[in-house]
């Protein structure tokens, strides 16, 4: 009787333990790859006119999924990024115009929900692994380094780089981390891993060039600019190939630094393109998402892994567009503009979802999302509810990967941003920016000649004008009420999805120059 009874105990300890680990093997791996200043048009798969040869990732949008109507949250890099992991508009928070520096204290604080902190609480092992560009708050030996762009070798050195940073991507829910602060051309050029930096800081680095430039400054011994992209991938699939003897449930969140500039193919990619190295780098970056699909095959997981590729913004002039254009490609695509630009080029992204558990291949989708979208998604794939102070802006996509449930996405319509802080609504066909010009980098710039005696705002018909030529602002005065109305709103309520309104961080919008809302004013 007793030998039976720890047979029957066994039995239910044994049975309890498999279905604890059916459960979570059942909720998917979800791996999150952001390039930099990657365009719309310089993947095959989205631009039949382009000359970059992107083979692995046409094949991984065979294999899953595409949206040809993705948009970022901001058409620059830093803003993004928040966007990414909060599920909320940049410009609720502290920052309303331009990027973090390489020094810049942290933006995310640490009682906000991330999608690392959510998924982290419902048992997913989490992984940081490339450029931050959230900020960080360096250890400092003698001041307080403000959040001003560093101008000088002086204030570098008042960073010790002996002790840890704080405020780092480990209090957001990542339980390893490893990567650099700022964009690849912003030093200090380190790694800092698990809130350390891993060597010394004994160099003083800067290069100029057409591609391969970055600014001056401290650059440890073991970062070397030209091997930083490759060996962030290394890092990502050591994360990969641990997590998967654990058998756990993990998120890998892999934002690239590249291929912003500095433009630094490695040696075995120059020339590759027959274009110049921008492209070639953009064959390097396709080169090694292939190889982390490949690395999910071969551990047997790719089934049941969620991978997203996408980019940060539009591509940036850096590219050289008129070099690139000479031979036939246009990394915008057919659209305006590019990076920093309210423009559809500054915006607009490629954007790949594989998951063949629940995905079919070859799925294309019209669907008008937001990278603001994934902290919704998750929560929606592990059945969660977000609470009111979470993902204000967040819609979850899983309706949108099947034909059968895509009309049950709730986003109905998305704000743009632009370096400078304009802002444009876009609902179905129809886009109204709130500036006269780019409100970026290209042609009408703003505060510039070129803008004058043009209309104070635009309106473009995008099923029909993609390339946003034709403005017919004035012309539908119940549509052009209706954006602003909603705008309004949605500036007003702190949200744009359903739940409690929220507050936005309003210290710069004391300013009415800042104030999204005081254009009207002036109308």
């Amino acid at each position: 009787m007793k030998k039976t009874f720890h047979f029957l105990l066994f039995l239910l300890i044994f049975m309890l333990l498999s279905c604890r680990q059916e459960i979570k093997s059942a909720a998917p791996n979800i791996i999150y790859v952001l390039a930099d200043d990657l365009g719309y048009g310089d993947l095959g798969t989205f631009n039949k006119e382009g000359k970059i040869k992107t083979p692995h990732l046409d094949q991984m949008a065979r294999q899953g999924m595409i949206f040809t109507d993705a948009h970022t949250s901001s058409a620059v890099c830093t803003p993004t990024r928040y966007g990414i992991l909060t599920g909320r508009y940049n410009w609720r928070s502290p920052l309303k115009r331009g990027v973090l520096s390489g020094t810049s204290q942290a933006l995310i604080p640490s009682n906000r929900t991330t999608a690392a902190s959510f998924l982290k609480s419902n048992g997913y092992q989490t992984a940081f692994v490339g450029k931050w560009h959230l900020g960080w708050d360096w250890a400092i030996k003698d001041s307080a380094i403000h959040d001003k762009p560093i101008k000088n070798q002086e204030i570098f050195e008042k960073i010790d780089s002996t002790k840890k940073i704080s405020n780092s991507p480990n209090g957001l829910g990542f339980d390893y981390t490893y990567g650099h602060c700022g964009s690849l051309d912003m030093p200090p050029y380190v790694y800092v891993e698990n809130e350390k930096i891993t060597a010394p800081v004994e160099n003083i680095t800067q290069r100029k060039g057409d591609y391969h430039w970055w600014r001056r400054g401290p650059t440890a011994d073991d970062f070397d600019h030209e091997k930083v992209t490759p060996h962030l991938f290394d890092k990502a699939e050591e994360f990969v190939n641990e997590m998967n003897k654990k058998g756990q449930p993990f998120f890998l969140y892999l934002p690239l630094p590249s291929p912003h500039t500095p433009i630094l193919p490695t040696e075995e990619w120059r020339g590759k393109s027959g274009l110049n190295p921008y492209a070639d780098f953009v064959m390097q970056i396709d080169h090694r998402v292939g190889r982390l699909n490949r690395l999910l095959d071969e551990l047997g997981i790719s089934d049941n892994t969620i991978v997203i590729f996408t980019s940060d913004n539009g591509c940036s002039p850096e590219a050289k567009f008129e070099v690139l254009g000479a031979k036939g490609h246009d990394p915008s695509g057919v659209f305006r503009g590019h990076k920093a630009d309210i423009f559809e080029g500054g915006h607009r992204v490629p954007f790949i979802v594989k998951w063949p558990k629940k995905i079919q291949a070859g799925l294309v989708s019209q669907k008008t999302i937001c990278t603001t979208d994934l902290l919704a998604t998750c929560a929606d794939i592990l059945g969660k509810k977000l609470s009111d102070s979470e993902g204000e802006d967040s819609f979850s996509m899983l309706p949108t990967f099947s034909k059968a449930t895509e009309n049950d996405y709730q986003r109905s319509f998305t704000i743009h941003h632009s370096i400078n802080g304009s802002f444009a609504i876009r609902k179905g066909a129809y886009k109204f920016i709130f500036c006269p010009g780019s409100g970026g980098w290209s042609f009408p710039r703003p505060s510039k000649k070129e803008i004058h005696g043009l209309p104070k705002f635009q309106l473009y018909n995008l099923e029909q004008d993609p390339e946003e030529n034709n403005n017919l602002f004035g012309q539908y005065p119940e549509i052009e009420n209706e954006l602003i109305t909603l705008f309004k709103t949605a500036i007003n309520n702190g949200r744009t999805t359903p739940g409690t309104p929220q507050k936005n961080f309003s210290t710069h919008f004391s300013s009415k120059k800042w104030d999204p809302l005081a254009v009207f004013e002036a109308n």
